[in-house]
């Protein structure tokens, strides 16, 4: 009888845990980009700060410079150096274009990944993104200019800062992997990919074409982890009665 009470209070334990990480933890995302027109209304906002403006913003990718990482050719989320240029992309500038994720409640230990790589060949055309956090909520606030972040001044991660040709993939897709940290507690915020380089356009030295796939965004610890801890913990305890 005893037995019986505490497997029934376990199996209460484990349901009320799994129910508090899904309050408490952000539901995890899987971004395959097959139509890009469905990230805004999945809670994506997009901002190109670029000076000067051009004629392209983040847009669905193509067969060609390079099919996708995963799925259709075109599955995957795509920007260039016209992204800044001026009218008819004759001109240079600097690029700040963001793409931001949905509203998550951010956590230590949650991760990010996704798969990113670049069109740039020979001794110019180098591209470079970042990888920034805001823990102000749903804010979408990346200031209004070139260099500013707004409410996103936690670099996460920088690809290619230095403008080599060996720091951003060229000859296939790379994954990349990003593990949260240094947050106090869960907190309502956002991700966000910046396209980032200066000196670019048609003009300018810099920037050629880039694409992300295949973004996956898990919380930590997830409930079905906590679930499986659980199981294994009555099962230990059923052993040794």
């Amino acid at each position: 009888m005893q037995a019986k009470r505490f497997i029934t209070g376990l199996l209460i334990a484990v349901s009320a845990v799994a129910v508090a990480a899904r309050s408490v933890h952000a539901q995890p995302m899987n971004v395959g980009f097959e139509d890009i027109n469905l990230l805004m209304p999945d809670g994506w906002t997009f901002t190109n700060n670029s000076n000067p403006l051009g004629d392209t913003n983040w847009f669905q990718g193509a067969s060609s410079p390079f099919s996708a990482q995963d799925g259709a050719a075109t599955s995957y989320l795509a920007a260039n150096l016209c992204n800044t240029g001026g009218a008819g992309c004759f001109g240079a500038g600097n690029i700040s274009n963001w793409a931001i994720l949905p509203t998550r409640t951010l956590s230590n230990g949650d991760t990010l990944s996704f798969w990113t790589r670049s069109s740039a060949v020979g001794s110019f055309g180098y591209d470079r993104m970042q990888v920034r956090m805001s823990l102000n909520g749903a804010s979408g606030n990346v200031g209004a200019t070139d260099t500013s972040v707004g409410d996103f001044t936690t670099l996460l991660l920088d690809i290619n800062p230095t403008y080599t040709m060996a720091g951003y993939p060229t000859a296939q897709w790379q994954q990349f992997n990003i593990v949260l940290s240094g947050i106090g507690a869960p907190t309502q915020g956002r991700l966000a990919f910046r396209y980032f380089v200066e000196g670019s356009g048609s003009a300018g030295f810099n920037g050629s074409y880039i694409g992300i796939d295949s973004l996956l965004y898990n919380p930590f610890p997830e409930p079905s982890t906590l679930c499986l801890m659980f199981a294994g913990g009555l099962a230990l305890t059923r052993r040794r009665r």
